[in-house]
This record gives structure tokens, sequence and C-alpha cells, in this order.
């Protein structure tokens, strides 16, 4: 293997480390579901090091790294709504975010081009808030009480994040979209 392209064999190895998070919570092993959890943030932090200190981006590195986050963070609220602990109108804005945005990136690619998707500020936060959240129910499950209504307050907090990262990623590339249709009309 190329060590350029040990980032991208990072990524993937994230992807497999869903079947044991998943395993740990459903079996409601929560300290052991943390260690998952804490091995693929770091992974995430060696690929991304790597590939922006030796300069091995690629584009199917800014395909994998995201799907891994994000396969990981699907996994894990589908997980703990299955098991009550999250509530589902939480993973039902999660979950219609994603597809929104996919849906979306799929439509784009095929009726005007190539894109490179680039993660916006609130995007970003969306994601680091989400994160927490999974952290707060697994550690409030585990060994590590927290006060219940933090929790709360988390849930309403992604909730908020999830839908303005959503209606960000339709504003901005709606008009990207707009831009490239009336540049095509006035091209022909």
């Amino acid at each position: 293997m190329n060590l350029r392209q040990l980032p991208n064999a990072i990524s993937i190895a994230r992807m497999f480390l869903v079947v044991p998070v998943v395993l740990s919570l459903l079996q409601l092993k929560f300290g052991t579901a943390l260690v998952w959890i804490a091995v693929a943030g770091v992974s995430d932090g060696i690929d991304g090091f790597l590939a922006k200190h030796y300069g091995w981006q690629s584009r199917l590195g800014s395909i994998l790294d995201p799907l891994a986050d994000k396969l990981l963070l699907v996994s894990t609220f589908i997980t703990l709504t299955w098991l009550g602990l999250v509530p589902l109108w939480l993973l039902v804005a999660v979950l219609a975010r994603d597809l929104l945005i996919v849906i979306g990136g799929v439509v784009f690619h095929i009726t005007l081009g190539r894109f490179d998707m680039q993660p916006s500020r609130i995007s970003k936060l969306n994601t680091v808030v989400q994160i927490l959240f999974v952290l707060a129910v697994v550690f409030f499950h585990g060994d590590f009480a927290l006060v219940p209504w933090v929790l709360e307050a988390l849930a309403y907090i992604t909730l908020a994040t999830t839908v303005v990262s959503g209606i960000d990623y339709v504003w901005v590339w709606g008009r990207k979209a707009m831009k490239i249709m009336r540049e095509k009309k006035l091209s022909h």
C-alpha cells in the first residue's frame, strides 16, 4: 500500500468500528462503547493529520472521511433511539437532514455536474453538537451520571443545529444551483 493511501485506509477501518460500538450499546456496555467511540475519534484525528500534514488529501478521502464519521454517528443515534435513550423526534430530524443533503447532492451532481461539498461552519458545529449529545447519552447511562436536564437541553440544542444546518445547506446549494442554471441559459 502506498503511504498516501493511509488516511483512506484509516477512514475505512473507522467504518468497521460501527460494529463494536453498536454491539456494545445493544449489550448496554456503555463503558466499552465509549472506548470504541474514543478509538474512532482518535483515528479520525490521525487520518486528518496525515492527510493535511503530508499533503495526502484526495477526492476519495474527502468522501470516505465524512462518510465514516456519519456512518458511526447515525448508527449510534439509531441504536440509542432503539434502546429508548434518544427521542424518536431527534433521530427523525437527524436522518431527515442527512437524507436531504445526500438526495440534494445526488440531484445536483446528476443535473448540474460534479461538485465539492465543503461543510459550512454551522454544519461543523452541528456535527460537534451531535457528537457531544451522543457522548452525553452514553455517559449518562453508563457509570457517569449527568443531571437529566443536561441531556434534555443537549437534545434541543442538537435539534436546533440540525435544522439550521439543513436549512443552510438548502440555501447555499440552492443558490449555487440557480447560479449555474442562469449561467447555462446565458451561454446558450
